[in-house]
């Protein structure tokens, strides 16, 4: 997928965003913020609207993926990008992962990963990621 000129001002603008919006289950947490960040970053489908506003707790969050025929983030993840990256470690700025404890998606930005979290936005070294997927 191709990326929209000037992608480099969204991904700084949104990791900007992500440091003052408070944390929500479906509105803006791990998967919600890596999702529209890649849509944003590409133009591309708004896998986000799946899920988006339909659960306000954890709880909720493991319902809807169960519904969706997800037991796992990785089986979202694989289910809506594809295979991951061969790698973690191929992963450029812009491309979502899934790492850090508890498991999250977050978005890489180098040699670090951005992710949303009840704590406020969360930086891990990108060693720390178990999978990634091309944006």
């Amino acid at each position: 997928m191709t990326r929209i000129p000037h992608w480099e001002q969204r991904l700084a603008s949104a990791i900007a965003d992500a440091r003052a919006l408070p944390f929500a289950w479906g509105r803006h947490d791990c998967a919600t913020w890596a999702f529209d960040l890649r849509r944003d970053l590409t133009g591309g489908p708004d896998l986000a609207a799946f899920w988006r506003g339909r659960y306000r707790t954890a709880l909720g969050a493991e319902r809807v993926m169960r519904r969706l025929g997800w037991g796992s983030l990785e089986e979202g993840g694989r289910a809506l990008l594809g295979a991951p990256l061969e790698t973690v470690l191929l992963a450029r700025r812009g491309d979502l992962v899934l790492g850090g404890e508890p498991e999250a998606f977050g978005v890489c930005i180098g040699a670090r990963a951005a992710f949303v979290a009840p704590e406020g936005l969360v930086f891990l070294p990108l060693s720390h990621c178990r999978l990634a997927w091309r944006t």
